[in-house]
């Protein structure tokens, strides 16, 4: 899943979002591989991601990449490739490509075109896939041909790694790499699903870079007792204890929390609003954050899921026949954990909360820390400067996810990720998932471009810019206040 950014907020204007010219060849090449990955089934009931790998790799060879360089990693009858452009002398560690090849599930009843087919109609490529994830499937692997086409002077290995089971499969092929063949996957950094634009009433906003998500933790509640028969009710029935400890599970809030992206996020969403939602936002970082910012944004789930930890019922299961007394009552409740807060005292207020001794309460798995990705300006500003070139006021914007994508197992690990594409889409018209999902031409073309600029200053121009930059002692930080406005004096 990706964009973990919410746009509402943003009101201010940046550039027109105009029309894109003629194709060139990269263009070209890029959209013939969209075209290739939307029409192969990568499904997790029908699909073939490992057909797809073994297809991708082929295409690597015959465009010369080594075959030692070139792996197709099998796991769960599942399909992973992994590749790698070497640096003659490389400085420090290699920049990742992550993106993932399968996709959900989508019904031809429920669409109006074939979701297995890519449409271009009214500007938009329509197909499952087309905004998660195939879309930087094609971004990423084109920008790595054309990189090893170009022989690029590497300063730093590039690898790219395309992986299956990221949205349903119990065969997470990012976590596989990273556990099993780390010697592939070992990175400075990742740049990865998470982050993009938003296009608001025809002008480029902002463009979100994801630099932390929420840890993924689902639990199963569950009380048992004798039951009986359902004439002689008894005062332990199991469905109205559960049913309680839920009410009070519903109005616990967990306490407000902040890192350095979501303080980033609420300046940045703040500078951008005006008169009392400005100051409410800006009220929310002070120290401590202004209870009538906190009471306003309750309402507001897309704000209030990234100040705490939440904790919501998703699914239950209690009974057994219509005239007996329920001997088992369960509940699933999915959780999504501020990174930094431990899943297990998560679990024992959950528990506390519930107030039934009696209840059972189970991890449906073991969750994996997830720290947030530091906004090192050794990333973030070239990410600023392109964005800058391409879409003058448009805003730089880190992010926290509140969903999950294959970023946990690599932060997980030690490596910074970054969310980013430089893909913008319509404000309100976020199909990842649904139905029709589609993909503003343009912007597809667009965040080819971006990456390739963003991937050759990490692996190919960074070192010396970076050089450039300490010698004319440029300050990076002002380039951080004039995308993060201060707050007004009061």
């Amino acid at each position: 899943m990706r964009f973990g950014g919410f746009f509402v907020l943003l009101l201010l204007a940046g550039v027109v979002a105009g029309s894109h010219p003629e194709v060139s060849e990269y263009e070209q090449y890029a959209h013939e591989l969209l075209k290739e990955l939307i029409e192969t089934d990568t499904t997790h009931s029908s699909g073939n991601t490992l057909a797809l790998a073994e297809s991708i790799a082929a295409r690597l060879k015959s465009e010369g990449v080594p075959a030692k360089d070139i792996h197709v990693i099998e796991h769960g009858g599942k399909g992973n490739v992994v590749a790698r452009l070497r640096a003659d002398k490389p400085v420090g560690k290699p920049l990742l490509l992550l993106a993932h090849l399968d996709v959900v599930e989508a019904d031809i009843a429920d669409w109006s075109m074939d979701p297995k087919k890519l449409t271009e109609e009214g500007g938009y490529f329509y197909g499952r896939g087309t905004l998660d994830d195939k879309n930087e499937v094609a971004i990423h692997l084109s920008n790595f041909i054309r990189l090893h086409r170009e022989r690029a002077n590497l300063t730093r290995d590039l690898v790219i790694a395309l992986t299956a089971d990221e949205e349903s499969g119990p065969h997470n092929g990012a976590l596989y790499l990273v556990r099993e063949h780390p010697e592939l996957v070992e990175a400075a950094l990742v740049f990865n699903e998470g982050g993009g634009g938003m296009i608001k009433d025809g002008k480029y906003v902002a463009n979100t870079v994801q630099t932390a998500e929420k840890t993924y933790q689902t639990f199963s509640l569950e009380i048992t007792n004798a039951g009986g028969h359902s004439a002689v009710p008894r005062g332990d029935n199991a469905i109205y204890q559960l049913a309680a400890a839920l009410t009070r599970i519903e109005a616990f809030e967990f306490p407000v929390r902040f890192n350095q992206t979501t303080r980033a996020y609420f300046a940045g969403i703040a500078g951008q609003s005006s008169g009392d939602r400005a100051a409410l936002l800006y009220g929310l970082l002070e120290e401590p954050p202004a209870i009538m910012s906190i009471d306003y944004f309750r309402d507001e789930p897309e704000i209030n899921a990234r100040l705490r930890t939440t904790c919501v019922a998703t699914q239950l299961d209690a009974g057994h026949a219509e005239n007996a007394l329920p001997q088992r009552a369960s509940a699933t409740v999915n959780c999504r954990v501020f990174p930094g807060e431990s899943v297990k005292q998560v679990s024992e207020v959950l528990f506390k909360v519930a107030g039934i001794p009696s209840m059972t309460l189970t991890p449906k798995w073991d969750a994996l820390f997830s720290e947030a990705s530091p906004l090192d300006d050794t990333i973030m500003a070239p990410i600023r400067e392109i964005t800058r070139a391409m879409w003058p006021g448009a805003l730089v914007l880190p992010t926290m996810s509140t969903g999950a994508t294959d970023a946990t197992f690599f932060r997980n690990a030690g490596v910074p990720v970054y969310g980013v594409s430089g893909v913008f889409t319509e404000f309100g018209d976020n199909r990842i998932h649904g139905r029709d999902e589609r993909l503003l031409k343009r912007s597809f073309y667009e965040g080819l471009e971006f990456l390739y600029r963003l991937t050759r200053a990490v692996v190919v121009l960074r070192e010396v810019v970076l050089k450039e930059v300490v010698s004319k002692e440029v300050v990076l930080k002002e380039v951080v206040s004039k995308d993060l406005p201060a707050p007004p004096s009061k």
